[in-house]
């Protein structure tokens, strides 16, 4: 009986028993964001970690950091071996808005095949699987193919402030041959995908301050700058009609596509009718002179994703605004450096600041893009492991978000990283009736589960970067 058949009728026996196990972890209000929940974020980690001792891993341990825990395991018995660390989190989204769910984000209900909940996709549903795929591993077999370390944390919907340092102090206790997440999407249903790239992401608040307070407009309208005007002409600076970012020096860096990797994109078979469909647009806008795929995948981004000031009740208020503010965050690619984005923003604001206001920028999240060659043997090897169970080419793209502690892993650890997701862009992750469709958790089980033996056939040298 081969290893995939063992984990087929593994996982066909035990699928409503893991059902149910899962449900109660998505049980757990773990929101990283919101200080009420504290105790629920640990009450996540310890769940967490008692179902990894469950699953046969040892030293499962629920380490302190200046935030939230973060759960460690290893299990290291497959001398000479590589060793995979599997990397994901616990931490979720909030819920609002709460009156959009069509059923409680966190009591958990199946409906037409898709388990829905906060989490389902991102990430705790993709965690568990790597859970129970060596939970089967060690029931059927009695051992694993490989060496595995998890690492999970509780921060990463904030931006993972306490890892990096976490990861530096623990350089050794980390170490491993390659670092395996499964945290991304697939590239449609039924059309598995590698990720093997990941844009940065830099985020900034612009404020903008006029007069000492609100004045009327029409005693001082015409005679004092108004600081909405200001901010519109700010941002109106930072892009052209057609989506070329006009900062100075922001393409400067930027790594530009490989032909191979344009030729991969192109044989996708992409359909921007579909996507206009999907999102309810007429027409798609990005940069000229790439498709929408290299756009979102390997093109920098500066967006608008808030702007707030002066009135905005019901009727019309006379107001000339005393202060005005957006959010802004620029999606980044490789060789390009957050802090220096953020440097080239702020010189080229104070460049097109009009006069009469002051302007002060606030910076927020950051991280840096991350990049492993899409012929890397463990990223090939997940190709392999993905076709045996959807029976399809298996796609390898980039992803236009950003998991910002992927960069301080290639940074840090110096190893290969593998984003082997399950999740599809439509489950709504991030919003109301977050959902994952458990078709891809079923054969996720049996991709996973294949993957820890496809990766044991490689040596440590092939895994080097």
């Amino acid at each position: 009986m081969s290893q995939l058949t063992t984990l087929d009728h593994y996982f066909t026996e035990k699928r409503e028993e893991h059902l149910e196990e899962l449900k109660q972890f998505l049980r757990i209000p773990s929101i990283s964001s919101l200080s009420e929940h504290k105790a629920d974020m640990q009450k996540g980690a310890e769940w967490l970690a008692d179902s990894l001792t469950k699953a046969g891993l040892d030293n499962v341990v629920v380490d302190k950091t200046s935030g939230h825990p973060v759960v460690y395991a290893d299990w290291l018995h497959a001398e000479g071996k590589p060793t995979m660390l599997i990397y994901g989190h616990y931490d979720v989204q909030p819920v609002d808005p709460l009156h959009l769910w069509d059923s409680e984000p966190f009591e958990p209900q199946v409906r037409a095949n898709k388990l829905y909940a906060r989490g389902s996709s991102d990430d705790k549903g993709q965690v568990f699987m790597h859970v129970k795929a060596i939970e089967a591993l060690l029931q059927t077999n009695k051992s694993l193919p490989v060496n595995v370390k998890f690492l999970i944390e509780g921060e990463e919907e904030v931006g993972s402030p306490n890892l990096e340092e976490y990861i530096e102090n623990n350089k050794a206790k980390l170490s491993a041959d390659v670092i395996v997440i499964s945290d991304t999407g697939m590239q449609g249903p039924g059309q598995p995908a590698v990720c093997y790239g990941l844009r940065g992401l830099c985020g900034v608040q612009i404020d903008v301050k006029g007069a000492k307070g609100d004045l009327h407009s029409g005693l001082y309208g015409g005679g004092v700058q108004n600081s909405i005007h200001a901010l519109v002409s700010i941002l109106e600076s930072f892009r052209d009609a057609e989506g070329t970012i006009e900062v100075e020096g922001f393409y400067d860096n930027v790594r530009p596509l490989a032909d191979e990797e344009r030729e991969a994109y192109a044989s996708l078979g992409f359909n921007e009718d579909d996507l206009k469909a999907e999102v309810g647009v007429d027409e798609l806008f990005g940069e000229k002179g790439f498709t929408h795929l290299e756009r979102v995948w390997a093109r920098p981004t500066l967006e608008i994703n808030g702007v707030f000031g002066g009135f905005s009740g019901e009727g019309i208020k006379t107001v000339l605004p005393s202060e005005a503010g957006a959010k802004i965050t620029c999606r980044l690619v490789p060789d390009q450096d957050p802090d220096e984005i953020v440097a080239k923003l702020r010189a080229h604001i104070e460049k097109n600041k009009p006069v009469g206001v002051a302007v002060t920028l606030t910076e927020f999240d950051k991280g840096k893009p991350f990049i492993t060659p899409f012929d890397h043997p463990a990223i090939q090897a997940a190709g392999r492991s993905y076709e045996k169970v959807y029976n399809v080419p298996t796609a390898y793209t980039r992803g236009g978000g950003s998991i910002p502690i992927v960069a301080a892993f290639d940074e840090i650890l110096g190893l290969p990283v593998v984003l082997m997701g399950f999740g599809l862009s439509s489950e709504n992750f991030h919003a109301p009736n977050e959902h994952f469709h458990l078709e891809n958790f079923d054969q996720g089980l049996r991709v996973i589960g294949d993957y820890y033996f496809e990766l044991a056939e490689l040596s440590k040298e092939d895994l080097k970067k």
